[in-house]
């Protein structure tokens, strides 16, 4: 996929675009699995929210495949790996203090998670 330009914005704004890609890549993490988000702090792009750096959670889905924002947004290609939706406990991400019972799901590449 080509970096986007002013004059692709239009027809990507009116038919939609999706970053799922087709290629067989295997999973490296499966449903109920724990993991740990990699504590990177890259100068450029990514997606990996700061607050769950380091922090553990678990698998809660895998949506597929889909190319990687970090390496689409500065030309470096798809890059496609598993997309999972990770869930967390609260108090993993904000301590003791935070509720004993809610949990924040994120969706995580698999290059932000680790095997625990």
């Amino acid at each position: 996929m080509p970096v986007l330009t002013k004059d692709m914005v239009d027809a990507l704004v009116r038919t939609g675009a999706s970053a799922r890609s087709h290629e067989a890549v295997p999973p490296r993490f499966g449903v109920g699995q724990q993991v740990r988000a990699k504590n990177l702090n890259p100068t450029t792009h990514t997606r990996l929210a700061r607050y769950v750096r380091g922090k553990v959670g678990t698998i809660d889905r895998d949506h597929g495949v889909f190319a990687l924002p970090d390496t689409m947004a500065h030309g470096g290609g798809e890059c496609p790996q598993h997309v999972y939706s990770v869930t967390f406990r609260a108090q993993e991400l904000w301590g003791l203090h935070a509720s004993a019972v809610d949990t924040v799901c994120i969706d995580m590449w698999d290059d932000y998670l680790e095997a625990v």
